[in-house]
């Protein structure tokens, strides 16, 4: 059975030069990148040569580039960073939104165990975070704000232009993860006006366990770990050489491709989501309303479960956006903040396409997903 894998949100597969460009770094580049020898100097030159093109993908400055271990590590540096920080004052106010991955949501309650202050800002019935909504929780002592730039299970893409104005106006410092929208639509910090945002490596087409965190020059990050002086004393530990090649490799075909996929990932998603709505009339679209990631597809099937769905597709690889069992639903997040009943979010399925997906990939998924719902009402 030939599986079709429709969950590009939750990972992607390395792309094939990505792969290759990492190979040498972890066989015959195998130096310490603070070494001064030539094994060590080899793999300090290869890391500032992917730092300059996570930089350039950005339409950030070299020196704006923290190589961390992930989205989660760069989002945690960002906030405890900003939020830990001994000046003015440790602590202060953050705000953040309901959308917000765990990455962002749970370094969140953490602060605010330690005496931070936290508001959540809230979205319309599209999945947007509304600019006067943010404004109306800002406090004389909040430091930074944090709003995702596109979400992950819905797609829809937030205004951080706008908000960043805002905050910029009031001396607040803004961060967005960008997790979701790297190599799917333009990400020049200076467009968004961000001060800090993030990028996690598995999600354009890199391996796991490599991600980034640019920092605008000027703003102080408070290291949460500790150790040498690596990353600009932000990140300490010896560099991962191979993982970092290949988040800089990504970065680079993801620069190269960025329009052109994304003007295709679009066109297989609206295939698939008019395949659906003309098939189940009752079907709904998450976020339909509202600007969205060009691959991103979460549909409400009525009258039947995501799980239940997806248990009798099992050549389909995609995500369901509840946990539902007998007579309770545990809502996401996301789709506890865009307000659906659960009733809806039972039905609630996410279909993400990428570089590798096919129309013969739509057609075969659309025409599967249909005979489901039929059977299963």
């Amino acid at each position: 059975m030939r599986q079709i894998y429709l969950d590009y949100n939750a990972t992607t597969p390395i792309a094939p030069s990505v792969q290759e460009a990492m190979l040498p770094f972890l066989t015959e580049h195998y130096g310490n990148p603070s070494s001064s020898h030539s094994l060590g100097r080899a793999c300090h030159e290869a890391i500032e040569d992917s730092r300059d093109r996570v930089a350039a993908l950005l339409g950030a400055d070299h020196d704006e580039i923290i190589f961390t271990g992930g989205g989660t590590e760069a989002n945690n540096l960002a906030l405890k960073g900003i939020m830990m920080a001994r000046a003015p004052v440790f602590g202060g106010h953050l705000v953040i939104s309901a959308l917000e991955h765990p990455a962002i949501a749970e370094p969140a309650k953490y602060l605010e165990k330690l005496g931070c202050r936290v508001s959540v800002v809230g979205c319309n019935r599209n999945g947007v975070v509304e600019p006067e909504a943010v404004a109306a929780l800002l406090k004389p002592d909040t430091k930074l704000v944090s709003i995702m730039h596109a979400n992950n299970e819905i797609g829809t893409i937030q205004p951080l232009k706008a908000i960043s104005e805002m905050c910029r106006s009031r001396n607040i410092l803004f961060h967005t993860d960008a997790a979701q929208s790297i190599g799917k639509i333009r990400t020049y910090v200076e467009e968004l006006g961000v001060d800090m945002l993030t990028i996690a490596g598995h999600k354009l087409y890199g391996p796991k366990g490599v991600g980034a965190l640019y920092v605008r020059q000027g703003v102080a990050l408070e290291p949460y770990t500790h150790g040498a002086a690596h990353e600009s004393g932000l990140r300490p530990g010896t560099e991962n050489t191979a993982f970092i090649v290949a988040l800089g490799h990504a970065c680079f075909l993801a620069g190269k491709a960025v329009e052109d996929a994304s003007d295709r990932m679009a066109d297989l998603r609206d295939r698939m989501e008019r395949k659906l709505q003309e098939a189940i009339g009752e079907l709904t679209i998450n976020g339909g309303q509202a600007p969205r990631l060009p691959n991103t597809l979460s549909v409400n099937f009525p009258d039947v479960t995501g799980g239940e769905l997806l248990a009798r597709t099992p050549e389909i690889c995609a995500s369901t956006g509840s946990a539902c069992h007998a007579s309770m639903t545990k809502l996401s997040a996301t789709l506890a903040a865009i307000r659906l009943t659960p009733d809806q979010a039972c039905g609630t399925v996410r279909l993400s396409v990428g570089w590798y997906t096919s129309e013969e990939d739509i057609d075969r998924a659309a025409e599967l997903l249909i005979g489901a719902w039929e059977s299963l009402r």
